[in-house]
């Protein structure tokens, strides 16, 4: 009994540390904390969306949270790490806390949950879901549940581990209203996806075949050839065909005739040197 009341102390005293710095890093965006606790120190790890709002000006407000951990829940040695969250429209937290305070702003619930699922799917999720439950249509109307989602999404077995959760409550002035953000990360493989080991070896290795030759082709320098070197183009010359002469009717009749008469005075001339041949013999 003694050691299930130790990890029962050990969790409320972690939930109570993540509640205080989520209500005091609310500015900051945080996304998750964790919590590791060595001998020498205690390490909380701070996933947020600004950590300049964290770590403050030249650290003064991180500083100050050790303090306060160290003083009001006993840590000994805290050591925060702050980790920049790489893209927001993949994170299920921020996702919700986006979309929470712009109704809060602006009570306009379709249109926000309807861009914010265009976004999720823009930045390469498998599948998402985004659901909101309250009083969505203002005073005086009842509760509704509005859902949303797009792509594949599992709901329940151990697939569901796979699935990225979170929440946030809107506080509207008709009532609270709570978002629920799911998201399937891109490259997710779920336990009942037959693929074949084969098959899954070749493309993976095409993948990183492909990353190499585009890296490696992003790395070499253009290079620059002289203008020496470079050949004029050569011209190829065409011959133009010969036109040819339009003769009339009339001029080609004239000249057969003229070409024919030509003939039988060379046959007469012929002849008459054959009759002298004979008379001189």
């Amino acid at each position: 009994m003694a050691v299930e009341k130790k990890f029962l102390k050990k969790a409320l005293s972690d939930y109570n540390v993540k509640k205080f710095l989520f209500k005091e890093l609310d500015r900051a965006g945080v996304s998750s904390i964790e919590l590791q606790k060595t001998p020498i120190a205690t390490r909380i790890a701070i996933t947020v969306r600004r950590p300049g709002v964290v770590v403050g000006k030249r650290g003064k407000s991180i500083k100050d949270l050790c303090d306060a951990l160290e003083r009001d829940f006993k840590i000994e040695n805290p050591q925060i790490e702050v980790i920049e969250v790489q893209n927001a429209a993949l994170d299920p937290k921020m996702v919700a806390e986006k979309i929470g305070r712009r109704v809060e702003t602006k009570p306009q619930f379709k249109p926000a949950i309807r861009i914010a699922l265009r976004e999720i799917m823009e930045a390469g999720a498998m599948g998402a879901e985004i659901r909101a439950a309250g009083k969505i249509v203002g005073k005086g109307g009842k509760a509704k549940v509005l859902t949303v989602r797009q792509g594949l999404l599992k709901k329940s077995g151990d697939s569901m581990k796979l699935v990225r959760v979170g929440t946030y409550i809107a506080r509207m002035s008709a009532g609270a209203v709570g978002i629920t953000v799911r998201i399937v990360p891109p490259g997710t493989v779920f336990h009942d996806t037959k693929v074949k080991k084969g098959k899954a070896a070749a493309i993976a290795a095409a993948e990183v075949a492909a990353a190499a030759v585009a890296e490696a082709v992003a790395t070499v320098p253009p290079v620059e050839i002289p203008a020496a070197f470079v050949a004029e183009p050569v011209k190829e010359e065409t011959a133009k065909p010969e036109k040819k002469k339009r003769v009339s009717k009339k001029k080609a009749e004239t000249a057969a005739v003229e070409g024919a008469g030509e003939g039988a005075e060379d046959v007469l001339d012929a002849e008459s040197g054959e009759e002298n041949a004979d008379e001189g013999k």
